[in-house]
């Protein structure tokens, strides 16, 4: 007997692109919507339009009256998977072969679709079946982030917190700030302190100083 494929295993390059894009918008709290996945895609919007009809008739995604997009049962298993997939090779090209995060991120999308199933679960037991990215963002099946968590920026002068994740639309839409994340030690785990809040925030990571602009301050979570 054929073993059953996996869910991603009968998506085109086009339609795992798409129903990826959607898990990450929708899965940071904001409502997809065409005119969204055109800006993340780098796609025109007739484009996305014409694409996100054709998705919706194959049952993978389902589109409201009021243009927002949501993924079926279905959709939302297949991008789980195509998620994993780039989330475990992201962590072992950070943390065996060296790679930077923004290099990581673009190195996994592209291993991602000439990655078996079967290299994949060698490689996550190899990686201990990590729960998250590099970037702290949860691998599928594996739990979600943390109720309570907030954005970096509200916090008040003197408070503490410890980074939770860093935005995964952030991930994707600036790959310059992932550098510097990484630079300053801004990472999952490290424990920070507001000393000066502004149009820049000054901070203590692990008790040295470093500095964030507010606006790349809202794409890191803490708790």
């Amino acid at each position: 007997m054929t073993a059953a494929k996996a869910p991603e295993a009968t998506l085109s390059p086009t339609a795992a692109h798409y129903l990826e894009a959607i898990y990450y918008i929708a899965h940071e709290g904001e409502v997809p919507r065409p005119g969204r996945l055109a800006e993340w895609l780098g796609v025109s919007h007739p484009t996305v339009t014409v694409t996100v009809r054709k998705l919706e008739q194959a049952g993978w995604l389902r589109l409201a009256d009021d243009h927002a997009v949501a993924l079926s049962p279905e959709g939302e298993a297949a991008a789980a998977a195509v998620v994993r997939r780039h989330r475990l090779l992201e962590r072992w090209l950070v943390e065996n072969l060296g790679f930077d995060w923004a290099a990581a991120d673009q190195e996994a999308a592209a291993l991602a679709p000439a990655t078996s199933e079967a290299v994949l679960e060698r490689l996550d037991a190899a990686l201990g079946h990590p729960v998250s990215c590099p970037h702290g963002n949860p691998v599928p099946g594996r739990g979600e982030a943390p109720a309570g968590a907030v954005r970096l920026d509200v916090l008040a002068l003197g408070q503490e917190a410890t980074v939770l994740r860093i935005s995964e639309v952030a991930e994707h839409e600036a790959p310059p700030l992932l550098l510097l994340l990484h630079r300053i030690g801004l990472t999952p785990g490290k424990r920070v302190v507001v000393r000066s809040s502004g149009p820049a925030i000054e901070l203590e990571v692990e008790g040295e100083p470093a500095e964030i602009e507010r606006a790349a301050a809202r794409s890191v979570w803490v708790t």
